[in-house]
């Protein structure tokens, strides 16, 4: 019977397509960093810091990704950054990443909660937090409940409303530029405008670099849904290669719009947030153009990108619990299946951490939201850190043991300088991503604890595990490399 059950855990449901993986990868970073973070950033540091601060971090998530692609493609597992780690690195770095990413995404769904009954106060404001936050939770929670199918089939409708939204916007915007819409052509004035397009210096581009990062996180799901996939040699290469092309559409071309048809001076621009979703960089655009109930279908398509990073953090979090559980680094009653292929257990405790965005209807909205994006902010990078740090002694390993290069079925360009790029950009963003905080007189202590307390507390859970267990760096003739997934 246990036997049984081993053979079968590691499968799960392999029931996503390739066009689910293709919307994953893409609709994981299209969301409210693109919808409203992106006005913040060009405010801040200008069209260009803000361009410059986009590109970068896209060109390192791009690498990451393909050092995932060929991590996953090789080795599909719905613990990608755990299991890897602990193959490949030290079994104390496996598990302290794998609960890493589950505190992040499990607190991402209460952000999410949380920011979703701001936006629907857009159309009532009268109405109970509590209730919408148990409604959405309820939705997230069935959409996962169902089969790994629902969470893809959800996930591709979800991203496919984003696409369409960004797409129009880029064809009016590039319209507008030109004058054929709003009446007058705008032409590179507002990019040129005063101290543009470079606006306050390094020190501020490098505190766009922390918005930059997390408006692209979410794309790093790719790999747990590889242990899931209906083809993972096929599909996720398929999905891998495209990223980047997306990453300079979606992203870049939509910020240089933006730039070139709002000034950066804007004062709406700096005030776009969840509470101001009327002034979204988009809903400027948009109504600029003439288009009535712009701020009402904005509202929409940013409360679909809420959810969708919430049924997201939702399936990722809950199988990276799973598989933390089946390698015995989780109670045990956490690794059970259902009939359906789904980790229910996993599911209900995730969900229950999900809970947390109900404190918002007790102590103000916007504040809770503040706090638990803030707690979740760095525990993204680490993620991307370990990806990287996996992937590097991966490939060493791999050759190490004599095997040929060959043998993968998706290969990583431009190895090791992708991963090692990724690494220092991370550690980099990481470590300035408050130094406003120290710079502030006085020194603003709460703001710089909030910021940086994902940093001690995952060195804590990493070498606490290292001391207990006593686990030693796996050397690289060591590192079980198991032959790749038929």
């Amino acid at each position: 019977m246990s036997e049984r059950s081993t053979q079968a855990a590691p499968e799960l449901q392999r029931s996503l397509k390739a066009r689910h993986l293709t919307m994953i990868a893409l609709g994981g970073s299209i969301g409210t960093g693109l919808f409203l973070a992106s006005g913040g950033a060009i405010a801040q540091a200008g069209p260009g810091g803000a361009l410059l601060a986009y590109a970068a971090v896209g060109i390192m998530v791009y690498f990451l990704m393909t050092s995932l692609g060929e991590l996953a493609t090789y080795m599909p597992e719905s613990g990608s950054f755990s299991t890897y780690a602990g193959r490949f690195v030290d079994p104390s770095l496996g598990f302290a990443l794998g609960w890493n990413f589950w505190y992040n995404w499990a607190i991402t769904i209460a952000a999410e909660l949380a920011a979703a009954t701001l936006i629907i106060k857009y159309w009532f404001p009268d109405s109970s937090s509590f209730l919408w936050s148990f409604l959405f939770l309820a939705i997230i929670f069935a959409l996962n409940a169902l089969s790994v199918k629902g969470y893809g089939e959800s996930e591709y409708w979800f991203a496919l409303i984003k696409i369409t939204v960004v797409i129009i916007f880029l064809v009016i915007g590039v319209l507008m530029i030109f004058g054929i819409l709003g009446g007058h052509k705008v032409g590179f004035s507002n990019f040129t405008l005063g101290d543009a397009p470079f606006h306050g210096g390094f020190l501020t581009i490098l505190g766009v670099f922390m918005a930059a990062g997390f408006s692209f996180q979410g794309t790093e799901l790719i790999g747990v849904a590889a242990g899931e996939s209906e083809n993972p040699r096929e599909n996720v290469p398929r999905a891998i290669r495209q990223i980047f092309w997306r990453i300079l559409i979606f992203y870049i071309l939509a910020i240089f719009v933006i730039a070139m048809l709002i000034p950066y001076t804007n004062p709406n621009l700096v005030r776009g947030g969840l509470e101001d979703i009327a002034i979204s960089p988009f809903t400027i655009v948009f109504e600029n153009a003439g288009l009535a109930f712009a701020a009402a279908v904005m509202n929409a398509v940013i409360l679909t990108s809420v959810l969708s990073a919430g049924n997201s953090g939702m399936y990722a979090s809950t199988r990276v619990l799973w598989v933390l559980a089946k390698e015995g680094k989780a109670p045990k009653f956490l690794g059970k299946l259902n009939k359906r292929g789904v980790p229910m257990n996993a599911l209900i405790v995730t969900a229950a951490v999900g809970m947390l965005a109900f404190f918002a209807s007790f102590f103000g909205d916007g504040v809770v939201y503040m706090w638990l994006l803030n707690a979740s902010g760095m525990s993204g990078f680490i993620a991307w850190i370990g990806i990287a740090i996996s992937h590097y002694r991966f490939r060493r390993a791999f050759v190490a043991q004599g095997r040929s290069l060959d043998e993968l079925p998706y290969r990583a360009k431009w190895f090791p300088f992708g991963p090692i790029f990724a690494f220092i950009l991370c550690i980099i963003v990481i470590f300035g991503q408050n130094f406003q905080g120290f710079m502030s007189d006085p020194i603003d202590w709460n703001s710089i604890v909030v910021s940086y307390i994902g940093l001690p507390l995952f060195l804590i859970v990493w070498l606490s595990y290292k001391f207990i267990k006593k686990t030693k760096v796996i050397p690289l003739q060591e590192c079980k490399l198991d032959p790749p997934t038929k």
